[in-house]
Order: structure tokens, then sequence, then C-alpha cells
């Protein structure tokens, strides 16, 4: 196949393919039980290894650092961008496959820390995987930055319930078996694929058309899968059922593959402005936009807003879902109800992650309005849901609110970095204020929830029954949460501006 400018449409379907495959670390509750029953460990030390999982695959600033190192330092094009798969490949391999050896009992069981360090590096390799998609992402697709991230967060977002419900097909109760899965098939799939991802600095007329029909087949998967989750939770799948359904689920993810062949066809290069980024925290009045690197960006107040907003709103997004069943059971909820609360949360997180950069850049491009006041917007909708869940309302309900607006950080930050500071050293720079998740979750699920639980469960003789055992919990993240509002529109005021120039430009282009 020709390598033209146009074949950036080929490297976002395969980007969404590895995009599809990189959430195993979202199905940690399938194998947990085998893993802790193999290894002797009680639930605390079960958790410790759990904590790795969320670590690794929220620190990536090596990744970040790797695709600088091998990408053109004028350009930014990464001719050598597929070492960064190869590196998420091994690592991938390496940690699952180590834990399927103690698993089986293939090697002895190894000491806590080292399966903490299978755990970190089967973890991390998401991270390689998911920077070079978004960044890429970003850079063939600068007018629609949002939107583009969206469709790759998105993507990771449903892998972890695809990958289920491969595991399911051909699988289904076997744990061991999916480790060794998790070992070989998200390492194949980005080894096969990483060929066809570059970048292209060149801009194309009518991208979005194209990008909003990637769009429509992640919404459209996603209620698939909903659908399947939802009937999978009330009736028993007999195995013709699993094959007909993960084979329909296939083809709905192959299908951008026609999209791309449609958009080669189409669309034309033209030449755009690139956006140009903000800089530094004294040039709010006016200065000349330059690209940022990490220590650089670091020394700017925006920098640090960002990093504190995501702290209150990925902190207590995932603080929710780590304790999601715990609240249940407080609740009287029936252990029906809480898997399909636990198993619907990943498409809350989908939509949230697709919306997010959606939304955003459709208010963006018409209004010229700043992509941080959604963080704002969102933050504010997850004070009525921790304070609905704290006060013992609606579980459903809480967790819908909870996790659209969790999932929609994840595609709002990284566009934001890359507008802020520049696409040059992005992969780095998001991959920073991403630890900000580990950060948050620690001090609010650990620090907080955590330990009002532990100490409402020993007033209780060993458990807890009722809307106290989290209320005080909830009503602290929902503070949390009003903090990050008042953050996030701090950095909305001081960008403000530079949004509205990108609106100016864009309309000056639209004129010429």
């Amino acid at each position: 196949m020709k390598m033209s400018e146009n074949n950036k449409w080929i490297a976002t379907v395969a980007s969404i393919w590895i995009q599809c495959s990189s959430g195993a670390s979202y199905c940690f509750a399938i194998y947990s039980s085998t893993l802790k029953s193999s290894q002797g460990y009680d639930q605390s030390t079960l958790d410790t290894v759990s904590v790795f999982k969320d670590i690794g695959a929220n620190i990536g600033i090596l990744s970040g650092l790797l695709y600088h190192a091998v990408t053109d330092k004028q350009t930014g094009v990464g001719s050598r961008l597929r070492w960064v798969y190869v590196a998420g490949a091994v690592q991938c391999f390496a940690g699952y496959f180590l834990m399927w050896l103690s698993v089986t009992g293939v090697i002895y069981r190894p000491h806590v820390l080292l399966m903490c360090l299978f755990m970190f590096m089967a973890a991390h390799a998401q991270t390689f995987f998911n920077t070079a998609n978004v960044v890429v992402a970003v850079r063939n697709f600068p007018d629609y930055g949002g939107t583009s991230v969206g469709i790759m967060k998105g993507f990771l977002g449903l892998s972890g319930a695809i990958l289920i419900q491969i595991y399911r097909t051909l699988f289904d109760g076997k744990q061991t078996t999916f480790l060794l899965m998790l070992a070989v098939f998200p390492t194949f799939v980005p080894l096969v694929l990483m060929s066809l991802v570059h970048t292209n600095p060149s801009n194309t007329t009518n991208d979005k058309p194209h990008l909003n029909r990637f769009s429509l087949i992640a919404l459209i998967i996603a209620t698939y899968l909903m659908i399947i989750i939802i009937f999978e939770n009330i009736f028993t799948f007999p195995s013709w059922a699993h094959i007909l359904t993960t084979s329909i689920l296939l083809i709905l993810i192959l299908s951008p593959i026609q999209i791309a062949l449609t958009a080669q066809k189409t669309t034309q290069q033209t030449p755009s402005p690139a956006l140009s980024p903000l800089i530094t925290a004294s040039e709010e009045q006016n200065s000349a936009p330059v690209e940022l690197n990490l220590v650089q960006a670091m020394c700017t107040v925006n920098f640090w807003l960002l990093f504190l907003a995501m702290v209150c709103a990925l902190g207590s997004g995932l603080a929710t879902i780590n304790n999601i069943t715990q609240i249940g059971e407080s609740l009287n909820y029936s252990v029906v109800e809480i898997n399909a609360i636990v198993s619907l949360y990943s498409i809350w997180n989908f939509l949230g992650r697709f919306g997010g950069g959606f939304v955003s850049d459709y208010f963006l491009h018409n209004y010229g309005l700043g992509r941080p006041f959604f963080i704002s917007l969102t933050q504010g909708l997850m004070v009525i849901g921790h304070l609905i869940i704290g006060s013992g309302g609606s579980l459903y309900v809480g967790s819908v609110i909870v996790g659209i607006c969790y999932g929609s950080q994840w595609s709002l930050m990284p566009t934001i970095t890359s507008e802020i500071f520049g696409v040059k050293h992005i992969g780095t720079i998001f991959n920073t204020i991403a630890a900000a998740n580990p950060i948050g979750s620690y001090l609010l699920s650990v620090q907080v929830i955590g330990r009002i639980y532990d100490k409402e469960t020993k007033i209780g003789g060993g458990s807890c029954h009722g809307i106290h055992c989290f209320m005080l919990s909830f009503y602290i993240c929902a503070g949390v949460c009003v903090i990050g509002v008042v953050v996030s529109l701090m950095l909305f005021f001081r960008t403000r501006g530079f949004y509205a120039l990108i609106l100016q430009r864009r309309l000056k282009h639209l004129q010429e």
C-alpha cells in the first residue's frame, strides 16, 4: 500500500485496534481470585499487588521519554516509533507470562515484592501503547485533538470489556489460561500493527466527517457491549451464544478499516495553520509561543493547576470504582446487581472519554470555549454523583455520573496538555500529569475511604451495613471535587484568551 499523506487513516485504524487489545489492566477482577488462592495471599496482600497495577498503568513518564527519544527533534515525526511498541510488548509478555508461571506452579511462589514487580511490568506496558497511539492521533489531527484523543481513549476504555468477552468465549472459567492469553494477545497485536502507525504533519480537508464515523463505530460497540453485559448478568449464555455475540463484536471492531479506505479516496491535502501553544505562566498578556519540555512545563502555574485538578477528579473517580463492591454490600445490593454496576462502569467510562473530547471540540470550534471549562463542568457533576452515593441514593445513578465524568478527564487532559504546552513533548508531559490518578486514588481510597471504613467495621464487630459506612468518605470526595472545580476554573480563565485565538484563527482559515 502506498504511504501517502492520507494513510494517516490507516494509522488511525491500526491505533484503534491496538487500543482495543491494550486494556488488560482493567481485567484484574477476572483472575484476582486465582492469584490470591494460588499464592496464599490474604486480601490486604492482594490489594497491595493491585496498587502496583494502578501505578504501572498510570505512570507513563518512561514511555513519553522513549517516544521523544525515537522521534525527530525538529518535526516530532517518529521514524523509529516501533521501538515504543516493542518496549511495551516486551513488558506485557514478561509481566503476565511470569504471573502465569507463578499461578500454574511452574515456578515456585515468588516473593510478594516480585509479584508486585510482575504486575507493575504488565500494567506499565499499557502506557507505551497508549502514549504512541494518543500522540500520533494528536499530531495527525491537530484541529480535532479532542475528538481524536477521545476516540483513542474511548477504545482503550472498552478494551477491558472486549478482552473479557473473548475470554468468556474461548476460556470461560479457566482463569489461569486467561493470564496466558493476556501475555500473548496484547503483545501480538501491537507487534503486528506497529509498522502501520506513523505521524504525518500534513493536514487534509474533511477530516471531521470521517472522525465522526470512527466515533459512531465506538458508540455502536459500546452499546452492543452494554447489551451483552446486561444479558450475561440476567441469563446463562450457552457456548454458541458466546461464539455468536463475540463474532459480531469482532466484525464491529474490524469495521473501521472501511472508513479508512473511504477517507483515503475522498480527502485532499491542504495547508492549515498549526495551533500555537500557550507557554509560560507570565505570558497571558502577550508573548511568543514555543514548545515546552517537561521541566519547562513544570515551572509554569498552568501545569500545577492542571495536575491538581486531575488529582481531585481522577483520584475521587478511581477511589469510587475501587470501593464499589463494598459500597454495594453495605447498601444491601445483591451480588448480581453489584456485578452489573461494576461491568457497566467501563461503558460509562468510555462515554466520558469519548464525549469529553467530542463535546469540547464542538464548543471550542464553534464558540471558542476553552477545554478547561469542561473539567470544571464534569467535576461539578462529580460532586453530585459523590453526594448521591454518600447519602445512600441510587448506586446506579451515582456510578453513571462518576463514571462518565471520570472518563472525560482522560480525553480532556491530554488534549489540553498538547494545546497549552505544545505537542513536541506531549507524551512526557501528559504522562507525568497522569500520575495524579494513583496519587489521588491513594489519598482518597486508602487514607480516607479505607481508614473510615475500617473504623466503621470495627465498631460494627467486623462488618458494616448502612449509609454511615461511606457517608463521610464520599462527602469528603465531593468536597475534593469542589476544590477541583475552583482550580480548573482558574486554569480556564488563565487560558481563555488563548482559546479565543484558536477560534479566530479557525474562522480566518475558513474564510480563506
